[in-house]
């Protein structure tokens, strides 16, 4: 069993942003999240797409900004749990006890819940199904890693297409499919992919994957037409992701649908638990990047009173030392 002070639950913007800022505070750090790599929905659905709404960058990619939080948080010296699902909460001693989907069993002095959409589970392609081989991913965490290679994207969102936009002068080749006309991603980016060699393939979907072991390659099948096979040795099946709460919809947190309630403190209804960012619901709230940023820190300085009542709400500004 290992003990932290501050268990940090989801590794997005506003979860790594709690991370550096408790260990500002002096805190140890556990950062727990199902998915492989920190950044949370941005690192799943748009890692190259540019924010405009982050306080200080005209724009930045959601990699980049992923990778300064990572690096903001370094000094701190954070413990990663990813690819580790937190499934229970229970408490020793007045302390939560986070249970994890491996078995471990991690004490803290506090949690800060920053789940942000709750946890994502993608959307499968249908012929993946009969498929046993491999070369089929659903997101794409580096896109060096495609360079030189066939790449079919399957779907019409956004990203799908940043995915496009930042593939194509890398892979080989990159067609997308889609099984509507429309498409639900941004126009701007929707022009940008078509007025590149990426080949865009409407009112289609892939009927059949060929291969043995990987990936070889892909029938498209257009409405009303014949199959066509095209030369294919990675499938991305960028068809969006699922969220809900999972687990912690069974903690016993005050809750409004998917969101969970706090107070003026980032507090739970339960002893020790706050939270931050999009999973938060109170009045007025607003669902921003920025927000969950002030959000988490003000959960991290109500959180270190909880652990210690004898310490400042507020311990001065991050500058006051330098």
């Amino acid at each position: 069993m290992g003990e932290v002070d501050v268990a940090v639950v989801g590794a997005g913007p506003a979860g790594l942003f709690a991370a550096y800022y408790a260990g500002f505070r002096g805190l140890s750090v556990a950062v727990v999240d199902a998915l492989p790599e920190p950044g949370g929905q941005i690192t799943a659905m748009y890692p190259e797409k540019l924010i405009h709404d982050v306080a200080g960058f005209p724009a930045v990619k959601g990699r980049d900004l992923v990778a300064n939080l990572v690096a903001q948080a370094a000094p701190y010296d954070p413990r990663y749990l990813l690819g580790a699902r937190a499934e229970k909460l229970s408490y020793a001693d007045g302390r939560p006890v986070l249970g994890l989907a491996g078995g471990e069993q991690l004490t803290c002095g506090a949690v800060i819940v920053t789940g942000g959409l709750g946890s994502f589970t993608p959307r499968p392609l249908p012929v993946a199904d009969q498929f046993a081989g491999g070369g089929i991913i659903y997101f794409v965490p580096q896109p060096t890693d495609l360079a030189g290679r066939d790449v079919l994207i399957v779907g019409g969102g956004d990203s799908a297409f940043d995915w496009a936009c930042a593939l194509q002068p890398l892979a080989r080749s990159v067609t997308l499919v889609h099984r509507r006309e429309r498409f639900r991603a941004h126009a701007a980016t929707v022009a940008r992919v078509l007025a590149t060699p990426v080949r865009v393939v409407v009112n289609a979907e892939v009927t059949r994957l060929h291969g043995d072991g990987v990936v070889t390659g892909a029938e498209i099948t257009v409405r009303g037409g014949a199959a066509e096979l095209l030369p294919v040795d990675t499938v991305v099946a960028a068809l969006g992701f699922t969220a809900d709460l999972g687990p912690l919809a069974e903690w016993g947190l005050r809750l409004d649908r998917r969101h969970i309630l706090v107070d003026s403190a980032m507090a739970t209804n339960l002893p020790r638990v706050f939270a931050a960012g999009d999973i938060t619901e109170y009045p007025g709230k607003v669902r921003l990047i920025a927000t969950g940023f002030g959000e988490a820190a003000t959960a991290v300085n109500n959180a270190a009173v909880a652990i210690d009542p004898s310490a400042h709400l507020f311990p001065g500004h991050s500058s006051d030392g330098t």
